[in-house]
């Protein structure tokens, strides 16, 4: 057997040996590719065109790459194995009752890949309901900010708790956001950040542009990110593993249909994205390529191609129309769970739609509790 010995090769353009024929690695340890964020793909001013099939790492999104078709593809990975298939998880709760508000610590749980109804969790720190949505890495889950009681900023926490997928049980204190008189937010992640924006300080005062980041993997307060373009509160937010998408919902003193895009592995202000065909108050969720959001009323369901910039087409519609309602997705299925029915009329209704195809939503199961909970994920999301 030949040895291949290479001394150090610099420059661009510069070539090593060429090889004709299979080239095998009896190595027991690894081969190092290789890597840089997404920016570095090809030195563009070098001339240098980039080869079919070449695979590399890319830095931002966390994925291997190869070239296909003239274009940079992600290569596709598993979804998590856990009871079967990938969890959703449904963070506390609200109902508005006509003497009394009831808060819930409750945390629910389905396997999306098959039917059925919620199963207990755990129990939240704290009672909380409109917190941000969509904030999950692959092992754990977010429960970023909201309302503990009162409406206003009184109510408001800028408490972050978090769950871990693999094993049930109560939450744990993760830190603080960056602000703490702001409920009612979006959120959004890949597999490493996520991402809150917007948020309310007083119900009769609209949103606030604030963006902020957690680092997932390691406990810490969050960061400043940037700005919005607009003010957010009661929106939505999906995301691929490097792009996030806030959808917008009350901008205050009306709904709004904007959408704006961050791109996660940088800092920064938002970007213009396209319009909804209605503005969005909640459920929303996607895979790396599809996003689906429900209009502001739950009359029906709208689409995004997360990729490329442009407004929103109308998807399906849902089994009941509701308000208020928190989804989470798998890379084929989107799920829809709880929400308003009519003043002080709760439901726990869980929908499920596939993502590839349009049309009516048809029943899941049902949540543990008739509730709006705005606080749901799952650790197979696009974002991952």
């Amino acid at each position: 057997m030949a040895n291949l010995k290479v001394d150090t090769i610099s420059g661009i353009g510069t070539e090593g040996p060429v090889l004709n024929g299979g080239l095998h690695f009896r190595s027991k340890n690894y081969l190092t590719l290789p890597k840089g964020n997404t920016t570095q793909r090809i030195a563009t001013s070098s001339g240098i065109s980039t080869e079919i099939g070449s695979i590399r790492y890319n830095t931002d999104s966390n994925k291997m790459e190869c070239y296909v078709n003239n274009k940079w593809m992600i290569v596709s990975t598993s979804s998590p194995n856990l009871d079967s298939g990938t969890r959703a998880v449904f963070m506390g709760g609200f109902q508005d009752q006509p003497v009394n508000n009831t808060l819930f610590n409750t945390i629910d749980y389905v396997t999306i890949s098959t039917a059925g109804d919620a199963i207990d969790f755990g129990d939240l720190l704290n009672t909380l309901f409109d917190g941000a949505s969509n904030i999950s890495s692959r092992t754990r889950q977010f429960s970023y900010m909201g309302r503990r009681g009162s409406a206003g900023p009184s109510g408001s926490t800028d408490t972050i708790e978090f769950i871990t997928y693999a094993t049930t049980g109560n939450s744990q204190d993760f830190g603080d956001s960056t602000s703490s008189l702001f409920y009612q937010p979006s959120g959004l992640s890949n597999s490493t950040r996520g991402i809150r924006g917007g948020g309310s300080n007083n119900p009769g005062t609209g949103g606030v542009n604030v963006i902020d980041f957690i680092t997932m993997a390691s406990e810490g307060n969050a960061v400043d990110f940037g700005d919005l373009q607009n003010q957010l509160r009661y929106g939505g937010g999906i995301a691929s593993p490097t792009r996030g998408i806030f959808l917008w919902g009350n901008g205050h003193p009306a709904f709004i249909n904007t959408m704006e895009f961050v791109t996660i592995s940088t800092t920064g202000n938002s970007q213009d994205f396209g319009d909804l065909l209605e503005p969005a108050g909640s459920g929303a969720a996607g895979n790396a390529t599809r996003g689906i959001v429900v209009k502001n009323n739950g009359s029906f369901t709208q689409t995004i191609q997360l990729a490329t910039s442009g407004n929103a087409v109308q998807f399906g519609t849902l089994s009941t129309t509701r308000s208020n309602i928190n989804a989470a997705s798998s890379p084929t299925r989107i799920i829809f769970a709880g929400g308003v029915i009519s003043p002080n009329t709760y439901s726990n209704i869980i929908d499920y739609t596939s993502i590839q195809t349009q049309g009516q939503a048809v029943n899941f199961g049902d949540l543990t509790v008739n509730r709006h909970t705005d606080n749901s994920s799952s650790n197979a999301h696009g974002g991952l």
